[in-house]
This record gives C-alpha cells, structure tokens and sequence, in this order.
C-alpha cells in the first residue's frame, strides 16, 4: 500500500518547514515503533562500489534533509543505501531568519535559503553514533559557518573534518550552497585546490590516528560555466579527489519565471535542475573519467531522470526534492531502473 499521496496532502497543507520537521519526527516514532518496515516496499539489494566503498544501492538521501542526523535508521528503513547528513557547521548556527522554504508544485520545485542551521558538528556526530539499524553508509556533508570570513574558511572544514572522520563512511565537503554569503566563492580554482590540499593533508594524518580511511568528496554548484568546470576537474585530479558531488541548487529563475515564489532569494530545486545538473555531471565526467567518480544529484524525479544521471558518468544518485514529491516509491523506482 502506497501510504505517501496522502500522507503528503496533509504535509503540504502546512508551512514547508514545519512539515519538514513533522515529517522526521514522524518517520522517527514509526522507526521506534517498528512500524516503517510495514509502510514501505522491500528493496532489492544492488552493490556498487564507489570512492573504495560498496553501497548497499546506488540511492541514497542527499543533504539538507537530515540536517542533525537524527533519522538515519527511518530513512535507511525505507530503502536508502546511503544518507548524507548536514550539512554541518563547527559551532552551532540558526541559519537565515523564516520563511526560508518555499514549494512551487506547478514545477515540481522547492527554493530553499536555510542557511546552513543545524546543531554543530560535535551534536551531529553524537547523533551519527546513535544511529543502531542501518546497514547503508552514512556521509557527512561539512560546512564554514556564516560568521567565519572566506581566508579563515580553511580551518572550519579541518574542525569538521577532524571531529567526524571517524563517524562517516565518507566526507562531503560543501562549497557550493548559495545560502551562506561568499561560499560559492570557495569554487574558485586557487581556493580550492588550498582547501583540498590542506583537507587531504590532514585527511593522511587522520587514517592514520584511526586506522582506517575516509574518502572525501567536494559538493559543486550547477551554475558553472565550461571553463570554470575545465578548471575544477584539473584541480580535483591534481590534488587526488576521492569523489565529486554534482549538483547543488541553482541561482537560476528561468524555468520559474513567473511564479509568486520565483523571486524569492535561495537555492532552486527539483525538476527545473534535472537537465541542467545532468549537463554538469557529464562534463565533468568528460574531463575527469574514471579516476573521480561522481554521485549525481539535481532534480531526479523519476527512475529515467535517475538512469540519465548514471549515463552521463555517475556512479551513485542521491534524491531530496523528488522525495518531497513523490515518497520512499521513489527511492525503489530509481534503484530498479539502474
């Protein structure tokens, strides 16, 4: 039984957010009740090994979803292989004054300008730890916080680094979120390859105090023109980049040009990036071939839009707006269709 259409009506008659936030806690008690198994499908089990790991299934929950990892065990239960928790910052932050999350469902579309809230670093590994019945890979996506200036960025993402190496299964370092004033500009070539020098650096350090490696990845932005991409896949093979995470949401407004919410400052999401982050994926792929795999999210909301990603060179997806829309049948749909 298909239980999401109507557990979505009632959802989306509330504010964007506080049906966010309904929705974890929501999937949290049914978790501890041991009632999700009951509500969701059996997923088929479909190995992929990417950056030195195997995941489960190539699907997993990007990031901004489980902002505190507090619900991994729920999404793991309803058939992710992987959840990228955070994204998380050193200290504790609020992010950006609400509303904040806007749905635009003639599109197919969320614009979000959150701003990186979330509990801290040291709160969402606690959080990570306690997670106890999910057999996927957990990801940890990193972050600067807003106060800390763009030259001082470097050492946030070391912090975050240092205090969840050994809770993740991989590190996902966010450069690429509009919200946070500056951080795009951290995808400039020059600052880049400084940060991920220095993250591979104490990357070594780290595997060697814990006895195990920790591959890192780099979150980019769809909004990059062909030249910036030539320049960023030199970097990324230069320096030794474990993974590329493409795409985040776009400053874009043309696909909703129009719409009461079209303006509205923030990151655009769902169906209006399905193509565009698609194109992302395989110019880098094209640049980068085998030696950086990708994992490919943007605006999948099908299985085909999920296969296309994976055509254009990804090796793993990850879903958050097409889960908004569509529910955990989602999630099975796009791991049959690959």
């Amino acid at each position: 039984m298909n239980f999401y259409p109507l557990a979505k009506k009632a959802l989306f008659s509330l504010d964007p957010e506080k049906a966010h936030d309904l929705s974890l806690k929501s999937l949290r008690t049914l978790e501890g009740l041991s009632a999700l198994s009951a509500l969701t499908p059996v997923m088929e089990e479909k190995p992929v090994e990417c950056m030195g790991l195997t995941f489960p299934n190539p699907v997993g929950l990007a990031a901004g979803m489980d902002k505190e990892g507090n619900t991994i065990d729920a999404f793991g239960r309803l058939g992710f292989g992987f959840v990228e928790v955070g994204t998380l910052t050193p200290l504790p932050q609020a992010g950006n004054p609400a509303p904040r999350m806007f749905r635009l469902p003639e599109h197919d579309a969320l614009i979000n300008r959150m701003g990186f809230n979330n509990p801290g670093i040291e709160e969402g590994v606690e959080n990570i730890r306690k997670s106890k019945d999910f057999s996927g890979l957990i990801g940890l996506n990193i972050g600067k916080n807003k106060v800390t200036p763009n030259e001082e960025a470097t050492s946030d993402y070391l912090k975050c680094l240092k205090t969840g190496y050994n809770s993740a299964d991989y590190i996902a370092v966010n450069l690429s979120s509009p919200n946070t004033p500056g951080l795009r500009d951290l995808q400039n070539e020059d600052e880049t390859k400084k940060l991920v020098n220095a993250l591979r650096i104490e990357q070594a350090k780290l595997a060697l105090e814990y006895g195990k490696h920790v591959p890192i990845a780099l979150k980019v932005a769809p909004d990059l023109d062909d030249e910036h991409i030539q320049g960023l896949a030199k970097v990324f093979l230069e320096e030794g980049l474990e993974g590329l995470i493409a795409t985040n949401t776009t400053i874009s407004r043309t696909a909703v040009k129009g719409h009461k919410y079209g303006e509205e400052a923030g990151g655009l999401s769902g169906a209006p990036v399905t193509e565009k982050s698609t194109e992302v994926i395989a110019k880098f792929y094209s640049a980068l071939g085998e030696k950086v795999p990708i994992i490919g999210v943007g605006g999948i909301m099908n299985g085909q839009d999920a296969a296309d990603k994976v055509k254009a060179g990804a090796k793993l997806v990850q879903l958050y707006s097409g889960f908004v829309y569509r529910g955990p049948d989602l999630i099975k749909e796009c791991i049959q269709s690959l």
